[in-house]
């Protein structure tokens, strides 16, 4: 091979890429001859909480929570978001994540998993932002919740999620389906919500998806669709992994496991086929819960030969 135009620093555009080796390839390749978009990760932390009730006689209720920060600077300044923040370029996006958690929750070693790039090309009115989402869910008696640099405000939101209309069409080569739902959002004093169009379609083998964010109430950027994603990711995993148990602590009775798979499905169960569905997903432990005026319960924990988060 021949060096010759070569010299350090100057372009070789016009060379062929097979007169020159790799390394005076790099040496001279600008990365500031594309736009470079910036990168962000959003999280979405997941938790069983119990609520406070105004009545006091009434035992407070678990309901699936979502973490979420009041953002304290432009854009959508005073809205809420999701966690998160941007990468750097020396850190990978599952390290930008976990920083990230332990920004906002403290926690760490926690189960975290990667849900999906968002890529629209306005979705961050600053500049072209593509945002990789990650959803950890956490045992929230170990939870130590703080804001963020970029945060005014954190805080734990009830979320629900409603289907307000659905309908399907079926044609000769295949068929799309529309919904609308709704998300609603509240932390007892603040109530946030959106409503989401969702088109799926299959036409031979291709099958293709999209969301619009029709209503929006509170909820900055595009993180209505975001959590709509994760929570239909949740309900759809909970079926055939153990993803649940990462809310659960160490050792749990039955009775609260059935609760946090109630809640993540959104319908009761009943007792002895919920024990008969997870029997080999769990281990009995020898150990009771305390008394406290009612008959104590078996503890367990999960199996773990059947680990599969």
């Amino acid at each position: 091979m021949t060096n010759e135009g070569y010299s350090e620093g100057r372009p070789l555009d016009h060379l062929n890429h097979g007169d020159i080796s790799e390394q005076q390839f790099l040496e001279t390749y600008n990365a500031g001859d594309y736009e470079r978009p910036s990168v962000t990760v959003d999280m979405l932390v997941f938790t069983i909480r119990s609520e406070a009730q105004s009545n006091y006689r009434k035992l407070a209720e678990p309901a699936l929570q979502l973490l979420m920060i009041r953002r304290g600077g432009h854009p959508y300044m005073g809205k809420w978001a999701l966690p998160g923040g941007f990468v750097s370029m020396q850190e990978s996006l599952e390290d930008a994540a976990r920083r990230e958690l332990v920004t906002e929750t403290g926690l760490d070693d926690i189960y975290l998993e990667q849900l999906y790039t968002w890529g629209d090309v306005h979705r961050d009115p600053r500049t072209r932002v593509i945002s990789c989402s990650y959803m950890a869910l956490v045992d929230s008696s170990e939870l130590e919740l703080e804001a963020g640099d970029d945060a005014s405000d954190a805080d734990w939101f009830r979320v629900e999620q409603r289907l307000l209309e659905e309908k399907r069409h079926i044609h000769e080569r295949g068929r799309t389906t529309e919904r609308r739902v709704q998300l609603t959002l509240s932390n007892g004093t603040e109530e946030l919500s959106a409503v989401i169009e969702v088109k799926e379609a299959v036409e031979g083998s291709v099958r293709s998806s999209s969301m619009t964010i029709l209503e929006v109430k509170g909820i900055a950027f595009d993180h209505a669709k975001i959590m709509y994603y994760a929570l239909e990711r949740l309900r759809s995993k909970v079926e055939y992994t153990d993803i649940a148990f990462n809310l659960m602590p160490e050792t749990f009775t039955l009775t609260a496991l059935q609760k946090v798979y109630e809640i993540i499905g959104g319908k009761k169960l009943l007792a002895a086929a919920f024990r008969r569905k997870i029997a080999d997903w769990v281990i009995e432990t020898g150990e009771f819960t305390g008394n406290a005026g009612h008959r104590p319960s078996r503890l367990y924990r999960l199996n773990p030969e059947r680990m599969t988060t």
